[in-house]
């Protein structure tokens, strides 16, 4: 067969798969296993990772957050950013982490690039499809979050 008759029939292929409605998840459950790589002096994995465990800590049906919750933010937070979260807290009535008083059921680490700390996006998936975008800006030295908020430290 030839390669013109050969590019015809996959474009066909394709086109029937999308009007089927095969699209992208056909095509993402043929491919191999998902893979997740970090490093812990990787800014951006600890940013993911810290997300990752809160909303899942969070989402707990059993525990909805409670003491896990409370241990990650003294984990990753500096100490003067966990007061600084607990006033904005008192003020707004919600989770200063997510800036909201629901849980997402998704999230997104996107790196914003700065030269003295690291500064992330992340965006945050809620039910309907909706999201919202947060700052979070990180210590390059000891890898503590030390502000989120809709707008980073640099005022992007």
């Amino acid at each position: 067969m030839n390669s013109k008759k050969a590019t015809r029939r996959t474009a066909l292929a394709a086109g029937l798969a999308l009007a089927l409605g095969l699209g992208v998840a056909a095509q993402a459950s043929a491919g191999g296993p998902r893979t997740v790589s970090g490093s812990p002096n990787d800014n951006i994995t600890r940013i993911a990772d810290f997300y990752g465990a809160y909303i899942d800590a969070e989402s707990d049906l059993d525990n909805g957050g409670g003491k896990l919750a409370r241990q990650l933010r003294a984990y990753y937070l500096t100490p003067a950013y966990q007061k600084q979260l607990t006033a904005w807290e008192d003020r707004n009535h919600a989770d200063g982490v997510l800036q909201a008083q629901n849980t997402p059921l998704g999230w997104k680490v996107t790196d914003h690039g700065t030269a003295g700390y690291t500064e992330a996006v992340i965006t945050l998936t809620w039910g309907g499809g909706d999201t919202t975008e947060l700052v979070v800006d990180m210590t390059r030295t000891t890898h503590k979050i030390f502000h989120i908020g809709t707008k980073g430290i640099g005022g992007k």
